[in-house]
């Protein structure tokens, strides 16, 4: 789970900050000892690159090394200082090769244990079945709106949910996401935070104001982990968190929590 949520925000960034050009993933094995590896990962692009001066900034700040460039692409940069911890958790280090105009090369390494040789090795991925099987056998069909303005995160979003059985709207901000709850009604929302247009506390104040999901459960999908933020939250009606990056199973279990509430399963 923590690789593959690394993996998605260093290229989610290379997709997001590369207009033309390429895109390459590249992964070796730096070590190896009986019990384990350590592997070096790349994620390569020819995007806008980022100046010397803020390269430093990149993986503690809680905010974009440039703020011009939030405003051009969105986002607030915190994935990358997450990205840290989960590198750090899996025991290895994450850094960044760039020059401004000349593209960008993120790097990190990881341990990772070898399976048994016996292939025992299940019991991880055998603890999301119960969350997601019980989606795909009670609640398979469900009409969820994820309300998500980056492809790649719209693309994730969509194939964690469809895995699971339920039934996938796509809103690219909380505009389109207004008119589309005035006219569809929905067994779960899930909200961005931060989109262009109309942000995700506002959206759900209009749809809570008149649609046809004033009662529907909202889930914000947040990094913002600050009690001030979740308050906000709960202030214009949303009902719980999903935090990013998105760990399938707790997005799993979270989903299943408020589909069981009688409020989000209207007959008719």
């Amino acid at each position: 789970m923590r690789l593959e949520q690394i993996l998605l925000n260093l290229a989610g960034n290379a997709v997001k900050f590369t207009a033309a050009g390429s895109i390459t993933l590249r992964c070796r094995i730096a070590e190896e000892t009986p019990d384990g590896l350590l592997l070096r990962w790349n994620v390569i692009d020819t995007g806008i690159g980022i100046a010397a001066e803020h390269q430093e900034k990149l993986f503690t700040a809680f905010e974009q090394a440039d703020t011009s460039i939030t405003r051009r692409y969105g986002g607030t940069g915190l994935g990358l200082a997450i990205s840290k911890r989960l590198v750090h958790m899996m025991g290895g280090e994450i850094g960044v090769h760039s020059e401004s105009g000349e593209g960008s090369n993120f790097w990190f390494t990881v341990r990772l244990d070898k399976a048994p040789a016996d292939g025992i090795a299940a019991p991880a991925l055998a603890a999301l079945a119960p969350a997601d099987q019980r989606l795909l056998d009670v609640y398979g069909g469900a009409k969820v709106l994820v309300v998500e303005d980056e492809p790649v995160n719209q693309d994730v979003s969509r194939s964690l949910l469809e895995d699971a059985g339920l039934a996938v709207d796509l809103a690219e901000d909380g505009q389109v996401a207004v008119a589309m709850a005035s006219q569809q009604r929905y067994q779960l929302i899930m909200m961005d935070m931060q989109m262009p247009n109309l942000n995700g506390l506002d959206a759900t104040k209009a749809i809570r104001a008149g649609s046809l999901n004033v009662d529907t459960p909202i889930l914000a999908m947040t990094a913002n982990a600050f009690e001030e933020d979740r308050q906000s939250c709960f202030d214009v009606g949303m009902n719980d968190f999903v935090a990013k990056p998105v760990v399938p199973d707790v997005l799993y279990e979270t989903i299943l929590r408020w589909l069981s509430r009688p409020q989000a399963n209207p007959q008719g």
